[in-house]
């Protein structure tokens, strides 16, 4: 298949249909409180920093997505908030009038139908070409490694650690993807999403009961979940690994 990626304020006729696109994100991940400061008005305030992409077979049909948010350091170091702090310093950014000095990957969302055909490694690619076009320095990426969520109790830095044997490569796919496209990996971000909801909530997120205190596994999730039945509330607090792609 032939890849066209281009913009989305080059091709606005994919904001139709930009969020319709069959996923495998877990139902919780779409509840992050702050993810409206960017998706409710991506089309409209962003269009430059989503990537859109159909191939030749069919063509007008949309087999990924990448979005993208400028924002502005405060400080020298990466924040621990990762995903979330993006969101937040972006839109403090934008309402503030002060000029982005980052920008970061938000996803890359590859059609369900579509994935295990190397189109997320094309994505990442035209995502440092447009960054650069873009005249940034570097793309910061809060990524959220794929199998992670097979073993929730492992603490991400000792998961980061883990390396091929045959080519010292990251052990987890995504990782080791963006280390092929030439990120390098910094540190972990240890609260880059925090989602937190009623026990209802999370029913109707997961279909599981959320009775007992304490932490459960929640399919999909990196780490835990943390259940508080007397007070009526659950939480979910994602660390995300942050990985630095020079441009130059």
């Amino acid at each position: 298949m032939a890849l066209r990626i281009t913009t989305l304020a080059e091709r606005p006729e994919f904001a139709a249909t930009l969020w319709d696109m069959e996923n495998s994100w877990p139902e919780f991940m779409m509840h992050d409180p702050l993810a409206d400061l960017f998706y409710a008005v991506a089309e409209t305030v962003y269009p430059e920093y989503v990537l859109v992409a159909d191939d030749d077979a069919e063509p007008g049909r949309l087999a990924a997505r990448g979005c993208m948010m400028p924002f502005t350091m405060e400080g020298d170091e990466l924040p621990d908030d990762g995903w979330d702090g993006v969101l937040r310093r972006g839109w403090l950014a934008r309402e503030r009038g002060r000029k982005p000095d980052r920008v970061s990957v938000l996803e890359i969302t590859v059609r369900r139908d579509l994935l295990g055909r190397g189109l997320s490694r094309l994505m990442v690619d035209a995502m440092r070409e447009h960054a650069a076009r873009l005249g940034f320095a570097e793309l910061v990426a809060p990524v959220r490694p794929i199998w992670k969520h097979e073993e929730p109790y492992t603490p991400m830095a000792e998961y980061i650690r883990r390396l091929r044997h045959d080519d010292d490569l990251p052990h987890d796919p995504w990782l080791r993807t963006h280390v092929r496209a030439g990120g390098r990996i910094v540190k972990v971000a240890p609260r880059s999403m925090t989602i937190a909801g009623t026990l209802a909530e999370w029913r109707k997120w997961t279909g599981l009961p959320f009775e007992a205190p304490g932490p459960i596994e929640v399919p999909g999730a990196l780490t835990p979940v943390l259940v508080e039945p007397w007070h009526d509330f659950a939480v979910y607090v994602e660390p995300n690994v942050w990985v630095v792609h020079a441009l130059s």
